[in-house]
């Protein structure tokens, strides 16, 4: 198990929460000083950490960095020596910024601390009217703890709020699309190739994020800055994702607190799902092509996705395909064995699908035929693979993932000896009656052709008429099936057509009670 040392190791440490020195020269109390910055004006964007009064000309020996220094000068009127040493001191100790205050000391502001103070970029501010330091001081450290203390109960507000959905076994896309309500922007969760396994977050903004993923995963291995924030997730040493906040609008402290707190959720989330849920990995394909299949999003709004999740869409042929009772690491092996590219998802009903995509000039049937081979002969040997038509259009594509759920669950029950491949043209009745299944007249149908067997609870004569017609009313295969004499048989055959009042030998009626059955056996399904 991962632990606290070792997330630390490889996540984003939050900073102590900080005012730039902009800001607090904007501030009310300090405004009635007149402030002036009369050199490192560049500097005006750095975090004051902390306020410190301070008259000492060897002051930066009791910082620590990120102070504000508030001084009147007294100790250092009439030695330039010492006013550039004074300067050079709190350089070295990387202060925010020091606040001069004008008066006897100083009348106005000494020519070698601004050009000392210039060379080094330390904000140097004079202020042209008195101020009590002491006033600057209470704002600007009162301000700094209630930082503090909103970040700690946002800190603690976003652990409590994401451990609870870990531990009432919350799906990932629950928990980040909690730290995006906590984040307010587009939330990004990737593998360390930069392919986007789930994201968060107002779609409009989401899709224009993934628009623009390679340039904006470019930027994400390199340097933070203007509301980008990074959060490495690992563990023992090793790094296997990435949590990005795009575009977050607060400041960056509370950006790397919320990236951090995030990191931590989806590190336990992992280690907790890794034993038996699907990896992020297959959500990801699961989410997408369930999104597909369904519907409910328009196609080009999933474009975007697809693409970030590595799947080429570019000038490629689209080939989806179901696989009843295939698990998706098995289909992942295949394709990673032919050199194919696609996206393996495990469905609703316990089929497998998925989505190759081809260039244009690949033989789709031919890849499919081969996919299918390699399966019945490497990993299932009685696998099927139902197929649709390849599409080269990405909008047709949910078309097609429908017209493959069908044609699975439609070869479902079928009889043996089936080929490897099946397409919509090759289930012919079956598939019909699959269609109408739900429909009350269909269900009134075959309730009403099959009473004399369902009424009595004739399971196994049920199962000798479904082989006798399945197998074209083969006697001797139906036999062999069922490994009983050819006599035994014939007995079955007569109690069947004895309950169900029928001729056997009859085509139509024969027909009739076959159409039956595959409707009795779609609803059953």
């Amino acid at each position: 198990m991962t632990t606290t040392s070792e997330f630390q190791h490889t996540s984003w440490r939050p900073e102590e929460p900080a005012l730039s020195v902009r800001q607090v020269l904007t501030l009310e109390r300090v405004q009635a000083g007149e402030p002036e910055v009369v050199a490192g004006a560049d500097g005006l964007d750095r975090a004051v950490r902390w306020v410190h009064v301070a008259e000492a000309a060897d002051v930066g020996v009791m910082l620590t960095g990120g102070e504000m220094v508030l001084t009147t000068g007294v100790l250092l009127a009439g030695d330039e020596a010492k006013q550039a040493a004074y300067i050079q001191s709190l350089h070295r100790a990387e202060a925010a910024a020091v606040v001069l205050g004008l008066g006897r000391a100083f009348p106005t502001p000494p020519e070698v601390m601004r050009r000392a103070a210039e060379r080094c970029g330390l904000p140097l501010v004079v202020l042209h009217r008195p101020f009590p330091f002491a006033e600057l001081t209470e704002e600007v450290q009162s301000r700094l703890v209630r930082a503090k203390f909103a970040a700690v109960s946002l800190s603690e507000s976003v652990r409590t709020s994401l451990t609870a959905l870990i531990t009432s076994g919350a799906p990932l896309q629950r928990l980040l699309d909690g730290v995006a309500q906590h984040s307010g922007c587009p939330v990004v969760l990737t593998n360390l190739a930069h392919r986007v396994l789930a994201t968060a977050g107002e779609r409009p903004a989401v899709d224009d994020v993934l628009r623009d993923w390679e340039r904006i995963a470019r930027q994400a291995g390199g340097n933070e800055g203007d509301g980008w924030v990074r959060a490495e997730l690992g563990g023992r040493g090793e790094r296997w994702g990435r949590l990005l906040l795009c575009g977050y609008r607060g400041d960056s402290a509370t950006g790397r607190l919320l990236a951090d707190r995030a990191a931590e959720a989806l590190v336990l989330h992992r280690m907790l799902g890794a034993a038996s849920g699907r990896t992020w990995e297959e959500q990801t394909a699961h989410g997408l092509l369930t999104d597909l299949a369904s519907g409910t999003v328009p196609a080009r709004h999933l474009l975007p996705r697809a693409r970030a999740a590595g799947l080429p869409v570019n000038r490629r042929t689209f080939v989806p395909l179901v696989v009843p009772g295939a698990e998706p690491e098995r289909l992942d092996r295949v394709l990673r064995t032919l050199g194919l590219t696609g996206l393996v998802a495990e469905l609703a009903d316990g089929a497998t699908a998925v989505l190759l995509s081809l260039a244009r000039d690949q033989d789709a049937e031919a890849l499919t035929g081969r996919l299918a081979a390699r399966l019945r002969t490497s990993e299932l040997p009685d696998a099927v693979v139902a197929a649709a038509d390849p599409r080269t259009c990405w909008d047709d594509v949910p078309a097609g993932l429908r017209e493959a759920r069908h044609v699975a669950d439609a070869v479902a029950g079928a009889a043996l000896d089936r080929p490897a491949v099946v397409r919509l043209r090759d289930v012919h009745l079956r598939g019909l009656i699959r269609l109408l299944r739900d429909d009350p007249q269909v269900q009134s149908f075959a309730e009403r052709e099959l009473d004399g067997l369902l009424c009595g609870g004739e399971g196994e004569l049920l199962d000798v008429l479904r082989t006798y017609l399945a197998t074209g009313r083969n006697k001797s295969r139906t036999a062999q099936l069922h490994h009983v004499s050819r006599p035994a048989l014939y007995r079955r055959l007569e109690a069947i057509q004895a309950r169900l009042g029928i001729d056997l030998d009859d085509f139509e009626q024969a027909a009739s009670v076959h159409i039956a059955l595959l409707a009795h056996d779609a609803q059953q399904g």
